[in-house]
């Protein structure tokens, strides 16, 4: 296996560094839930579909390159709640080695 160290902070603000595989096609939202790092129901709603903003996140290192947010991503941030400069769906980006050391904080709930 192939993984990579990621940190991510819960809701609650508790920091988690996690081993993400990067040979398994993961995206972001998919670890999280892996982990259970968010209550169940509550992040990838949609499925990862780029549907639901449920699992919105902020990229807190700015070192690292992440692919260019896609129409239905900027769509999706466009009606979301609590969205920052720094927001981005988990579901759309990918578990790759060059994401080694990111750092990112789970968005709060929008209900």
């Amino acid at each position: 296996m192939s993984d990579i160290k990621i940190t991510i902070i819960d809701r609650e603000g508790e920091a988690h560094v996690i081993d993400a595989p990067t040979d398994m096609n993961m995206n972001l939202m998919e670890v999280i839930r892996s982990y259970e790092l968010a209550p169940e129901g509550t992040i990838g709603i949609c499925g990862g579909m780029a549907m639901c903003a449920s699992c919105q996140c902020y990229m807190l290192s700015h070192e690292h390159l992440l692919p260019e947010k896609s129409y239905e991503e900027e769509d999706m941030l466009d009606q979301a709640f609590f969205v920052e400069d720094n927001s981005r769906l988990g579901c759309q980006i990918f578990i790759k080695k060059e994401l080694n050391g990111l750092e990112l904080k789970i968005a709060p709930e929008s209900t």
